[in-house]
């Protein structure tokens, strides 16, 4: 949102409070209303508290938008946040003023009440608190594909006060609490950019060579339509057993969804140029050996 969308939204709520304080210091203004003094005293009061905490909740939300420093805009989850505990307490103040000390007696005495009402709807705060820190934190956003440890992987959907959802790669979606999505490690495969690089291995036997094989396989990449060839794709041996000879492929994707169509591909042109090359995987060999009779 642009600085003189926000200034736009700032003008009736300064407004609001201007015009209430106004009545409030200047009491000439009232002096013709066929009001009771002190209930129309309390009433503009009431509305001066309720039009500060509006005020403050839209500089908030300028503030936040205008913060330097941080490339993705703080999600509306947060602002919305801000507003509704500033309107909390001018309610509470409002209740005060028209109750006196009484109200904030009855309160504290339902203490009780209120722990057991906590105790009941924990999970529900925790949920939504966890869905703030994720929002001030930013791990993901709407439209990036993640990996949640042990939870799901898939494309953000929605970000909720208390659950995030995800649409698989199957089409299906994964609702999570976001208390438990801050318990777990996020891989963010499109942050900082969408593009990023994946890796397959391939075992090949010691019959070719290692020179040999990384030019069959690189040749063999360089003809993939599906991965990028900038940044080049490469070829690099992870480990050299009796087993065999093991080589990490690594090339770049331009985003997530790309990743099973792009394996698949990569797999079929470097098996077809191995098996032109004559170049197989290992496998166990079993020699039967028949003792001669005597």
């Amino acid at each position: 949102m642009s600085a003189k969308q926000h200034l736009y939204r700032l003008f009736w709520p300064v407004l609001l409070t201007a015009v209430c304080l106004a009545l409030i210091l200047f009491p000439a203004f009232t002096a013709g209303l066929p009001a009771d003094d002190e209930a129309l005293s309390r009433g503009l009061t009431a509305a001066a508290y309720f039009a500060s905490a509006w005020l403050v909740a839209r500089i908030a939300a300028l503030a936040l938008d205008r913060a330097p420093g941080r490339r993705r805009p703080y999600p509306r989850l947060l602002t919305d946040m801000i507003t509704a505990l500033l309107f909390i307490v001018a309610l509470v103040a409002t209740i005060s003023l028209f109750m006196g000390q009484g109200a904030f007696g009855t309160l504290a005495g339902s203490g009780l009440v209120l722990a057991l009402l906590g105790f009941a709807i924990r999970n529900v705060v925790a949920d939504i608190l966890s869905g703030i820190a994720l929002g001030v934190e930013g791990p993901f956003r709407i439209g990036d594909w993640v990996d949640i440890d042990t939870l799901a992987r898939g494309k953000v959907i929605e970000i909720g006060w208390r659950t995030t959802r995800l649409l698989t790669r199957d089409g299906t979606y994964t609702i999570l609490p976001n208390s438990q999505i801050a318990r777990q490690t996020i891989t963010n495969y499109s942050a900082p950019r969408p593009e990023y690089r994946a890796q397959i291995s391939i075992t090949l036997d010691h019959g070719m060579s290692i020179a040999k094989a990384r030019q069959v396989m690189l040749d063999a990449l360089r003809t993939a339509k599906l991965i990028q060839q900038e940044p080049a794709p490469d070829v690099r041996v992870t480990s050299y057993d009796e087993g065999g000879i093991t080589y990490a492929l690594r090339y770049w994707l331009s985003r997530f969804d790309r990743d099973i169509d792009c394996r698949d591909e990569v797999f079929t042109l470097v098996d077809d140029a191995l098996r032109k090359a004559g170049s197989i995987a290992p496998y166990r060999r079993i020699e039967v050996v028949q003792a001669s009779a005597t």
